[in-house]
C-alpha cells in the first residue's frame, strides 16, 4: 500500500514541476505516457507518421494546460482525453470525417467473435479497414469506454448517428472476420 501512495505523491510532485516549465520532469511524463499516447493515437489514425504528430501536439497540448489538471481522476484518464480529442480534431482538419446519418440498428447484437489467435496488428488492420466514421465511433465506444451521448458530442452528431455508426461497424467487423475464419478453416 506504501508503494501506491507513493507512486501518487512522486506523480503529484512530478505534475507540478512539469507545471511550471520543469523540462526534466515534462520529459519524464512523456516518457512515461508516449507509447500508450501513440497506441492511442494510432486506434484512430492509420498513418503512423500522422498518429505520431498528432500524439506530439497532444503533449504539447497537455504541457500547456498542466495547470488545468485538477488531480480528479487518473493523470492518464487526463493525456488520453486530450489524445483523442486531437485526433478527432486531426481527422476533421483532414476531411478524413464522415459520418452517415441513419437510425437503423439492432442495440441487440453482439460483437465477440474475435478468434484469439488473431494478433493485435491484424485486429488493427481490420479495424483500420472500416469507414473513418465506424471506425472512430466503434474505438471511442469499443476501445475507449466512451458512452454515446459523449461520443455525440465529442463528434457532433447525434445519438442515434453514434448507435448507428458502432451497428454498422461491428456488423461490417463480423463480416471480415467471418470471411477470414472461413478462409482459414476451409468452410462456409
Amino acid at each position: 500500500m506504501v508503494k501506491v501512495i507513493q507512486l501518487f505523491k512522486n506523480e503529484s510532485s512530478l505534475i507540478k514541476r512539469a507545471s511550471v516549465g520543469n523540462q526534466d520532469a515534462q520529459k519524464r511524463i512523456y516518457e512515461m505516457y508516449s507509447s500508450k499516447m501513440l497506441s492511442i493515437c494510432r486506434q484512430y489514425i492509420k498513418d503512423i507518421q500522422h498518429a505520431e504528430d498528432t500524439m506530439l501536439k497532444g503533449f504539447f497540448k497537455v504541457f500547456t494546460h498542466l495547470k488545468d489538471f485538477k488531480e480528479e481522476g487518473s493523470f492518464e484518464g487526463w493525456i488520453r482525453k486530450i489524445m483523442v480529442r486531437e485526433a478527432i480534431s486531426f481527422l476533421r482538419q483532414h476531411k478524413k470525417l464522415e459520418f452517415q446519418e441513419d437510425m437503423t440498428y439492432e442495440a441487440s447484437e453482439v460483437f465477440n467473435n474475435i478468434n484469439s489467435e488473431m494478433e493485435v496488428a491484424d485486429i488493427q488492420s481490420l479495424i483500420d479497414s472500416l469507414p473513418q466514421g465506424y471506425k472512430m465511433v466503434f474505438v471511442m465506444y469499443a476501445v475507449e469506454g466512451y458512452k454515446h451521448s459523449e461520443i455525440s458530442k465529442m463528434l457532433d452528431i447525434s445519438e442515434g448517428t453514434s448507435k448507428s455508426q458502432l451497428f454498422k461497424a461491428r456488423k461490417m467487423l463480423q463480416e471480415k472476420l467471418k470471411t477470414i475464419n472461413s478462409s482459414s478453416y476451409g468452410t462456409n
